[in-house]
């Protein structure tokens, strides 16, 4: 059986100089003219590659929880360039912008219909100190970034840009609030500032620096991985100080947002028995984080291009633990939340691979492959089935780190294909979902085994049906047949995210190499859709 090649793919992307170059290069024509090669090519490839099979039955007769648009949110920190030259260039740059914020990236986030962001950290938020972000930029302090790279921090990006650019991008806020290296009396008056409508000494400061209405935040974390680089705390301990920070959260009218625990890293299920037994009264979610390595080693994670077959494979068998780890900590959640107030939001998620070579190691700059949009679409669909828990989730991150949706250069940049997928899915933002009962072939290499498609099924706002699938088989079509069960459906319609190299990425400054394209490949026959699906793809269809 031949395969197809693996090695890396010259670098492109979608130019955005301006605003307007990016709306013509993002423009459907030139996408389509961008990846024609590609699918000749992949067209050619189908005649020799096998084909699988996999059968599927869909319930829609019965309705599971709502898929929250916050299923998609975004997480954005002080961190390489995160927010400086991704978010923020300033007012005075030759770059596009409103009011310092890059025009490009603002248009790109709204197209996504981003619903959350998260900020200002990560590791970096439990140092932060929020006064340093507020009044004239020229008179802010500049601090070193002892996190990340040691970069010189000049708060020119703080609280007032952070908000207004949540708003420009028509999200909700997330803040992270310092409880590492901070006090209750410091986060309360954090939340004055920005919360109060009142004639008090912080609303008329919040005024005096050039905004008269209150904003409204959506959720406040109270610290970060705790456990870690937030105070290296143990549960016992945590749990009292979220306590003790609660006691001073005043959540009410000026200030309706949520409260987010710190919760566990990846597998610590103690974390979760403790801070449910010990303080669940003082939460109204309880965060988790979980990275992608392909090695599964801190020390050597992989590269983000031009990897095996076997880092393939090794990469899914670990990102598809996120289902097994969303069940243990929900059951222990259930055992003393079985109404399910508390949500568990996984705030930090994606893939970590080495740095890109010649970068500031601190930056975490990494490319963003096909192999990472067919992950994101992964997890999505773990996201789906676990709706009525999980309420909330942030990819790491936005820009220009990690698992990016954008990447810049200067006034270039490029959208990743993890950007597609986060595009492709958006039908499924506060859609219902449906039961999807799967089942799949798998795909095995050097002991590992991952089933080679997962998928999931909802029923839209507008009533439409959608389904969305992650082929994560690298060489194989597989062959969906799906039984539609009380859906009449006469048509089917829909995208494919896929290329002919596992490693296919777009770079600032040249023509986009992978981009979505028109599905062709479903037809409906006698109460039955059946969906080609080629390997290492995203396929996201709609049923009218």
């Amino acid at each position: 059986m031949p395969r197809l090649a693996w090695a890396g793919i010259p670098p492109g992307t979608i130019s955005s100089a301006n605003a307007r170059q990016y709306r013509e290069n993002n423009s459907m024509l030139k996408i389509l003219a961008a990846t024609t090669a590609v699918f000749l090519s992949l067209s050619a490839g189908a005649a020799t590659a096998a084909t699988l099979q996999a059968k599927a039955t869909l319930q829609a007769d019965k309705p599971g929880p709502q898929i929250n648009r916050n299923l998609y949110g975004q997480f954005s920190e002080h961190l390489g360039g995160g927010i400086y030259d991704g978010i923020w260039v300033g007012e005075n740059s030759p770059i596009p912008n409103v009011r310092g914020i890059r025009t490009d990236v603002v248009e790109a986030l709204k197209a996504i219909k981003t619903p959350m962001v998260r900020w200002p950290g990560g590791c970096f938020a439990d140092e932060y100190l929020w006064r340093d972000g507020i009044g004239p930029r020229d008179q802010r302090p500049v601090r070193k970034n002892n996190w990340w790279g040691g970069a010189a921090e000049t708060n020119a990006f703080g609280t007032h840009e952070f908000m207004d650019f949540v708003e420009q991008i028509g999200a909700e806020a997330y803040i992270s609030i310092n409880v590492g290296s901070s006090t209750p009396t410091y986060m309360r008056e954090w939340i004055e500032y920005m919360t109060s409508p009142g004639q008090d000494t912080l609303a008329q400061e919040r005024r005096k620096n050039g905004r008269d209405k209150p904003w409204k935040v959506a959720l406040w974390g109270i610290g970060n991985e705790s456990w870690g680089c937030g105070g290296n705390m143990k549960p016992e301990y945590y749990a009292n100080e979220l306590r003790r920070f609660g006691s001073f959260f005043h959540q009410g009218e000026d200030n309706p947002g949520l409260r987010v625990a710190t919760g566990p890293n990846s597998d610590d299920t103690r974390w979760t028995e403790v801070l449910m037994k010990d303080a669940a009264q003082a939460m109204d979610a309880l965060s988790l984080h979980y990275y992608t390595l392909p090695t599964g080693d801190w020390k050597t994670k992989g590269a983000a291009t031009g990897f095996t077959q076997q880092e393939w494979v090794d990469t899914f068998a670990q990102t598809l633990k996120m289902d097994d780890f969303i069940k243990r900590h929900s059951a222990i959640m259930d055992t003393y939340d079985p109404k399910k107030r508390v949500g568990l939001y996984v705030d930090e998620w994606g893939a970590w691979y080495d740095v890109e070579k010649s970068t500031n190691p601190g930056y975490l700059y990494q490319q963003n492959t096909l192999r990472d949009a067919v992950l994101a679409a992964a997890n999505f669909n773990i996201f789906h089935q676990h709706a009525g828990r999980v309420r909330m989730t942030s990819v790491a991150q936005t820009i220009n780190v990690l698992q990016a949706m954008i990447l810049t250069d200067g006034g270039k940049m490029a959208l990743t294909p993890t950007y597609h997928a986060f595009k492709m899915y958006v039908p499924f933002q506060d859609a219902t979902s449906l039961p999807l009962e799967l089942t799949t072939p798998n795909f095995s290499a050097g002991g590992k085994t991952i089933p080679a498609i997962n998928a999931s099924a909802a029923r839209a706002k507008d009533g439409r049906i959608f389904i969305g699938i992650a082929n994560m088989d690298p060489q194989d079509r597989v062959e969906l047949d799906i039984d539609l069960g009380a859906v009449k459906a006469k048509a089917v319609s829909g995208e494919v995210l896929t290329a002919d190299r596992t490693d296919a990425h777009n770079v600032p400054g040249q023509p986009a190499t992978i981009a979505p394209m028109p599905y062709t490949g479903g037809r409906i026959s006698q109460g039955r859709l059946v969906l080609d699906i080629p390997a290492k793809s995203v396929v996201v269809v709609r049923l009218d």
